[in-house]
């Protein structure tokens, strides 16, 4: 017997009561411009009818690996197992209520051919209903450095869109399986200490938002777990993690306005973590200009509405012969 050959990209979907929508899921990952690929599904443990339409699409397409779990093991031990039994260089996740367009392996395996120093690789992604009518796009910055200090204030990654390299994966361990709501930031502050990210400009994949989604994510455990991912992530930067910093950060990241005296004290946190991940080697030194410009404008638009019109003013009035470097985070 012929030995079938090993794909370029392993297509990881976890699948929990999906049966709405994992028919349409699949199709946009078959239907894609790039065919060198293996789609690895591990049915979670539903209890609707997800594991016999998954099985009518592997009876049709020998791409397609379906494992089927009796009980419910949480989408990171899910990912874990699909990772575990790849075969590719390259991991892409996805999940079972969303849409890929038909050119993002082909996009993100171009991109990550061609720029070695790129482990994790997300993508331009447009948030839909249901029924897929269009809501909006998620704001994301393309460049590493960007992408790390939004871990604290801001966007980084639509996690259905991320590829990476498989070599990463295993390094670091995969997902973390008792990180049930915030498993993919946790990952992503594992990761920052060993490649660089970007993210694709084109937008790749309609995020699909559902009533479902928050009965598998609760809010409270949700934002329990992810301030406890940075919270960990900021120890290791700083040697502790001040609470009010953290407020600060979560208000920033939820495009909360923030007082006078609060925005001071903002400002002189991202000063700090700015200092810090430069000298951590998660940013690079020569990126410094591009970030502060980059926190400056989070700075100002978590500002009072009088304060971002006279930042304007200043910037109108002076900005011409001045760099951005020539004024402080203030």
């Amino acid at each position: 017997m012929t030995e079938k050959p090993v794909p370029s990209v392993s297509v990881v979907m976890p699948v929990y009561n999906g049966e709405k929508y994992v028919a349409e899921a699949i199709e946009s990952i078959l239907g894609q411009t790039f065919s060198d690929f293996e789609l690895i599904i591990v049915e979670d443990g539903s209890q609707d009818g997800s594991l016999e339409i998954i099985r009518s699409y592997e009876a049709c397409d020998d791409r397609i690996r379906l494992v089927s779990f009796k009980r419910n093991l949480g989408a990171p031990n899910a990912r874990n197992h699909a990772i575990n039994l790849s075969s590719a260089d390259y991991i892409a996740m996805m999940d079972c209520d969303d849409v890929c367009l038909p050119q993002r392996l082909e996009r993100q395996v171009e991109h990550l051919r061609a720029n070695q120093a790129i482990g994790v690789l997300g993508a331009g992604a447009q948030a839909v209903n249901e029924d897929l009518s269009p809501l909006f796009l998620f704001d994301l910055p393309e460049h590493h450095a960007l992408i790390v200090v939004n871990v604290f204030v801001g966007s980084f990654f639509v996690h259905p869109t991320v590829m990476m390299r498989r070599q990463l994966l295993d390094i670091v361990g995969g997902y973390k399986p008792s990180q049930r709501a915030a498993d993919d930031t946790e990952l992503w502050t594992r990761l920052i200490w060993r490649t660089r990210f970007a993210n694709l400009s084109e937008t790749l994949l309609l995020y699909r938002r559902h009533e479902a989604q928050h009965h598998t994510s609760p809010d409270a455990t949700s934002t329990t777990e992810s301030w406890d991912v940075r919270a960990r992530l900021l120890k290791r930067l700083w040697g502790t993690a001040p609470h009010a910093t953290l407020a600060r950060f979560e208000r920033m990241r939820k495009d909360a306005k923030l007082g006078w005296r609060e925005r001071r004290a903002a400002s002189q946190d991202m000063a700090r973590l700015l200092d810090a991940m430069i000298d951590a080697g998660v940013i690079d030194p020569g990126d410094r200009g591009l970030v502060s410009a980059h926190i400056r404008r989070r700075l100002e638009g978590a500002s009072p509405r009088l304060w971002q019109m006279m930042l304007h003013w200043r910037r109108h009035h002076f900005g011409a012969g001045k760099s951005e470097e020539a004024f402080t985070f203030d």
